[in-house]
């Protein structure tokens, strides 16, 4: 007999666990309250994308001219044209996850999903009329949202999410960016291209200051934030945000998590707009666990074992709702969502399929881009692992000079006796691209004379990683 299985929410986890269980002869409910895609497809990677490559865009007309384009007139972003255009692309998106999860056989319900029991959930898709749906499995992907905070909380026009401001039908003249992580970071570059004045406080002493990104990115990427004007206060927070003159007055302060030496030089800012980047909250709260006897960490967090288990028997969680113990990422919740579908389908004697974190990669769309896999060099020496690294700019590449794309580096982390390639952070043109064949040297324990021997075609960026590789092997070329 076929499992019953139900899945809360549709967004690169959720969907993706439908798509597999129903693949697998399981009869699947999907449950979504809002859009199919989740957050990734509705207020996060791909509106975010879109943004990006106007904003990309923007800048090539405005450097048209040194590359032998003339351009006649004004070159200025329309908002209005770039949000629709956004609509257009998310609601073809959502039209095509319909389209797999009906061919799949996925029985879709939208609505507001409640566990009142277990093998039971009431979905409200009509307030007075909650439809009743039982499972013999269950697999959560509810997700987040944007982190709130009560000393600036927001009121979604002055101060705003990350959802917000996805959705501005304006662009302000000055935008202050709480938080210079990943989210805080693309949008400061997004909004400088199409001619925002920008500023991020952050209360680390450094943007991305993630573990998982090496400070050499982050280096690189606060000298490219100079150069476009972009204004950076580390260790700095914000205290609270005031109304005035139509805009904000945003009070600072040092920062409680570093070492600074003082306050800061100014002890206000005033801006337009203020965003608040500085994470997600849980929305565990809402789906009724407490009725099925499963608890959730002081953060709301649902922890799972290596096989996307809850405590529960019969209930696997997966995606972002696992919080930053996993890694909170679309591609992440995707291969869980393959793990949880593959176990909730197996018997008690069947193998499970275990969910590994060893080698995942990390996308972060600044301009120029960044892209991680594996140990970063002080992860490494923390370790206490004997290593070697190697440096190589992109611009000994001949590829990056045609497009005029130069600034960056591709930085290898080996360990000396083996030589298997630990980890490597590139901060450069299309790196978000080329961190997929480092990712693979990290999956399969390749070294570097693996890559190094691999041919790269010419003229590409990928022979960025041929390049670094030769370098660690002491016998480089161009780098």
């Amino acid at each position: 007999m076929s499992e019953n299985i139900v899945i809360i929410g549709a967004g690169p986890g959720g969907y993706v666990a439908a798509l597999r269980a129903a693949g697998l002869g399981a009869r699947v409910t999907l449950i979504e309250k809002e859009n199919l895609g989740g957050t990734c497809l509705n207020h996060g990677c791909i509106p975010s994308k879109i943004l990006k490559h106007s904003a990309d865009l923007m800048l090539k007309c405005l450097s048209a001219g040194s590359m032998g384009i003339k351009i006649s007139g004004e070159v200025s972003p329309d908002i209005s044209v770039l949000m629709q255009r956004k609509s257009t692309v998310l609601e073809n998106q959502r039209k095509g996850l319909a389209g797999l999860l009906e061919k799949a056989g996925v029985n879709v319900v939208m609505g507001f999903a409640k566990i009142v029991a277990p093998g039971k959930i009431e979905v409200m898709t009509d307030p007075e009329q909650p439809i009743s749906v039982a499972y013999d499995k269950l697999i959560i992907a509810a997700g987040t949202v944007p982190m709130n905070v009560t000393k600036f909380a927001f009121d979604h026009e002055k101060i705003l999410s990350s959802n917000d401001i996805l959705s501005l039908d304006y662009l302000p003249k000055s935008l202050t960016i709480v938080g210079g992580g990943v989210i805080g970071c693309e949008f400061a570059f997004i909004f400088s291209a199409l001619g925002c004045e920008v500023t991020i406080v952050e209360a680390m002493d450094r943007v991305l200051p993630l573990p998982g990104v090496d400070e050499s990115c982050s280096k690189l990427i606060l000298r490219e934030m100079k150069k476009r004007k972009i204004k950076v206060l580390v260790d700095t927070i914000v205290t609270r945000a005031d109304a005035k003159n139509g805009g904000l007055e945003i009070f600072l302060d040092v920062s409680p998590f570093t070492k600074s030496a003082g306050k800061p030089k100014n002890p206000t800012l005033q801006s337009d707009v203020m965003a608040v980047c500085i994470g997600r909250s849980s929305l565990a709260k809402e789906l009724g666990l407490e009725n099925i006897g499963l608890e959730t960490d002081k953060d709301g967090w649902i922890r799972v074992d290596e096989y996307m288990q809850t405590a529960v028997e019969n209930v696997y969680a997966i995606g972002d709702i696992l919080g930053p113990s996993h890694v909170m990422l679309a591609h992440v919740a995707y291969h869980e969502g393959l793990v949880a579908a593959v176990n909730a389908c197996g018997s008690k004697e069947a193998p499970k399929t275990a969910m590994s974190y060893d080698a995942v990669p990390g996308a972060i769309f600044t301009m120029p881009e960044i892209g991680t896999v594996g140990l970063t060099e002080k992860q490494a020496r923390d370790q206490g692992k004997d290593i070697e690294t190697a440096v190589v700019n992109f611009r000994v590449l001949g590829k990056a000079h045609a497009i005029d794309q130069i600034a960056g580096e591709a930085k290898m982390i080996v360990e000396k006796a083996s030589g298997k390639v630990l980890g490597v952070h590139m901060t450069g043109p299309h790196a978000t691209d080329l961190i997929a064949e480092a990712t693979l040297a990290v999956r399969k324990g390749l070294t570097a004379k693996d890559l190094a021997d691999t041919i790269h075609a010419h003229p590409t960026l990928s022979e960025i990683m041929g390049e670094t590789a030769l370098k660690i092997l002491n016998t480089p070329l161009h780098g």
